[in-house]
């Protein structure tokens, strides 16, 4: 559930679906130059499992030049301010959302895995929705 809040503008984290040149802003920029040149991607947060961020990461590249997709021009100016862009789940339940729906998903990782996936989301969300958090206490009865 925290690994959406920091989705938020003016973050530094990613929320609208671009890419650009050493943007900070946007979800992939491009850094360095000649030989050091690299691609980053900025969507995942630190609490993401690595492996299955990076087949993720390779299987829509792989998607990508399959289907000789064009990325665009790069995006320049701020992508929090930024009107149009697709937008990256800013919670859980958008998240899973996205997931439910996403025919690529089931290409890259195969029925059980993503199955597994939505189960272990919405378990952790109705047991996020049924806790009764410090902020609830503290907000909704008086302190002496």
């Amino acid at each position: 559930m925290n690994s959406y809040k920091r989705y938020q503008p003016g973050t530094f984290a990613p929320t609208g679906i671009a890419w650009s040149w050493d943007n900070r802003t946007s979800g992939f920029r491009g850094v360095g130059g000649g030989e050091s040149l690299r691609v980053e991607c900025r969507i995942p947060g630190g609490d993401a499992n690595p492996y299955l961020a990076y087949a993720a990461l390779l299987a829509a590249g792989l998607d990508g030049i399959e289907r000789e997709l064009d990325p665009g021009a790069a995006f320049e100016g701020d992508v929090y301010a930024a009107d149009g862009l697709a937008q990256v789940p800013r919670s859980l339940p958008e998240a899973i959302s996205a997931l439910e729906g996403s025919d690529f998903a089931r290409r890259a990782f195969g029925d059980a895995v993503v199955d597994h996936l939505l189960h272990f989301a919405r378990t952790e969300l109705r047991s996020f929705e049924s806790a009764v958090t410090d902020w609830e206490r503290i907000r909704f009865f008086e302190r002496g």
